[in-house]
């Protein structure tokens, strides 16, 4: 037996005004996103969900998808500033046909269907395909750190972790020791007391104990899955079994020979998945978010987030994901020096890609000489030298850097509303959704 919903009126009359069509211009993007939800997208993966025929009718999953979509369109993240939205904007009244839901529904819909609404990407993309906003001849390719829903000053290193460990435990000792002292007094005095309660002064400090010690566990074992991947370990003291002397300049914090963490390593308590990444503002709490622009109306084909200073393990996944989602590679590709290696270049040439990917500065060996570049690199370098400002490289920086500052500074999408990596990957893909929605508004 089908779920029955609560009516969506969308086209019920009223004396003033008639319809909420005629709340605003008939080309506002609220008109464009409510009837584009109700008429083309197929929303199968979140109505299937319903299935119980018992208790009130809800709200309609397309409104609720219909009003989280056009509150990312509008910089609107926040399920109270939706909620709030539905009760003083005209154009979301629009979008929900006057329904105020509260902000727990809208909160509680997008976290069950976090992942359908993230798949909604795809669809947009082929409507945007079929419109011929999309012509991959050129795609541009960058990633933007995203500040993690957490602070930077809640991450710990490994090696304080160790010493707050010993602290800690040490200082939980000894209250307990008090306590049961405390309590012996007590129980000849009063006879009330068995001498092993908890303290509710230690509870606290058991909580962190605690905390520490998991975080503490992660460490270890990304440390020992690193090694099992065959990455090499950290270099030895001089009193170590490793070399005699530490290679020069900064080292990776790289997992050591008995699969132990670096002393450095940080894990983030409030987020664990996010990581300390060096933006243009210092250094911040946070996600590299991935994103390949087609060139020709600013159109997002495909996106990712990992939790990695470096962008250049994404190349080849990012242009994967293009042909996943459009059938075919784009011709030409075009990404900063973040993305520069053999591998990827050599990736390009196998898809026939024409590469247009920045070579940077010349890098010195620890000796002083300079770095010997790959064959690959050295005609890429070559290639852009030749092109000079005629090179198809100088689309890179008009294509995909004008995406982010709308998304970040337009759309005020700043930081992440949710936590874990695979959350924020969804949260990524619907601002890249919202920002074709409104592409395919303007068409």
């Amino acid at each position: 037996m089908a779920k029955t919903f609560r009516e969506w009126p969308v086209d019920q009359a009223w004396l003033l005004p008639p319809s909420v069509r005629e709340l605003l211009p008939a080309h506002d993007p609220a008109h464009f996103i409510r009837d584009l939800v109700r008429e083309q997208l197929d929303l199968s993966a979140i109505l299937s969900t319903y299935a119980e025929e018992r208790g009130y009718p809800p709200y309609h999953p397309a409104m609720l998808t219909a009003l989280i979509l056009f509150g990312y369109t509008q910089g609107v993240y926040s399920s109270r500033k939706i909620a709030r939205g539905c009760q003083v904007r005209v154009d979301f009244m629009a979008v929900a046909a006057m329904q105020k839901p509260d902000f727990r529904t809208i909160s509680d819909f997008r976290l069950r269907h976090l992942a359908a609404l993230a798949d909604l990407f795809q669809q947009v993309l082929l409507l945007c395909s079929e419109a011929g906003l999309v012509k991959l001849g050129h795609v541009a390719l960058d990633g933007t750190k995203v500040k993690a829903n957490a602070s930077k000053h809640k991450a710990m290193s490994y090696a304080r972790m160790k010493k707050t460990e010993t602290e800690l435990q040490a200082e939980i000792a000894s209250w307990f020791e008090k306590a049961k002292q405390a309590d012996d007094e007590e129980d000849r005095e009063f006879g009330d007391h068995q001498g092993d309660e908890l303290p509710n002064w230690v509870a606290d400090k058991q909580k962190r104990l605690e905390k520490i010690r998991e975080a503490k566990a992660r460490l270890e074992a990304e440390a020992k899955a690193q090694l099992a991947a065959g990455v090499k370990p950290q270099p030895g003291k001089p009193d170590d079994d490793g070399p005699d002397k530490p290679p020069r300049g900064r080292t990776k914090k790289r997992p050591k020979a008995n699969g132990e963490p670096h002393d450095k390593a940080q894990l983030n308590f409030t987020d664990p998945d996010s990581k300390i990444l060096k933006t243009k503002n210092g250094f911040e709490q946070g996600y590299n978010c991935q994103a390949a622009v087609d060139a020709h109306v600013q159109i997002v084909v495909a996106h990712a987030v990992e939790a990695a200073q470096n962008d250049v393990q994404q190349l080849v996944p990012m242009v994967k994901q293009i042909r996943e989602n459009l059938g075919r590679n784009p011709e030409e590709l075009s990404a900063d020096n973040g993305y520069l290696s053999e591998a990827n270049l050599a990736a390009l040439e196998k898809r026939r890609i024409k590469g247009y990917v920045a070579a940077g500065r010349e890098k010195k060996q620890q000796n002083g000489r300079p770095k010997l570049l790959g064959a690959r690199t050295r005609r890429m370098k070559q290639k852009l030298k030749r092109g000079g400002y005629r090179s198809r490289y100088r689309l890179r920086k008009q294509t995909v850097e004008p995406v982010f500052g709308q998304m970040k500074a337009a759309r005020g999408f700043r930081s992440m509303s949710m936590r874990g990596i695979t959350n924020a990957e969804h949260e990524w893909a619907l601002v890249c959704t919202a920002h074709n929605l409104l592409k395919l508004a303007k068409r």
